[in-house]
């Protein structure tokens, strides 16, 4: 049970977007150098991104640049980009329902409450941190 790394590369991506307005042009290939990931998954993160709304990227040259202020950016937003049924699928329940067994018949609606619990706080968690709020944290490591 693991929210993948394709969540952080995204902040990563995100901040360094936020934090080169101005200075220069962010390009998928700047953004591999940066995160030391294939050029591919950068392209396929900001391709996420990009329909999310989060980020636009201007057409042929490249250069992204963030939709909203880092402080309306949370980190569900960008998780959510990223792994749409993440959340859902973060806790998992084996296939068991087909045995004779009453336990494997009924454990999925024993377990459907609380893992939503759980996923209900995960994701009230991710939204209360926002890109800005990383930003803040980033800036406090200089």
């Amino acid at each position: 049970m693991q929210i993948s790394m394709k969540c952080s590369i995204a902040v990563h991506c995100l901040i360094f977007i936020h934090e080169a307005k101005g200075i220069t042009k962010v390009t998928s290939t700047l953004l591999a150098e940066s995160t030391g990931c294939n050029p591919v998954i950068i392209r396929n993160t900001i391709s996420a991104l990009k329909k999310a709304g989060l980020i636009t990227v201007a057409r042929g040259t490249g250069g992204a640049e963030l939709c909203a202020a880092p402080s309306k950016i949370t980190l569900y937003q960008i998780y959510n980009a990223l792994e749409p049924d993440g959340l859902s699928s973060l806790i998992g329940i084996h296939a068991c329902q087909e045995r004779k067994c009453p336990v494997a018949k009924n454990i999925r609606q024993v377990l459907q409450n609380p893992y939503k619990k759980i996923e209900d706080s995960i994701k009230q968690t991710m939204e209360s941190v926002t890109l800005q709020s990383m930003i803040d944290d980033f800036h406090k490591l200089l």
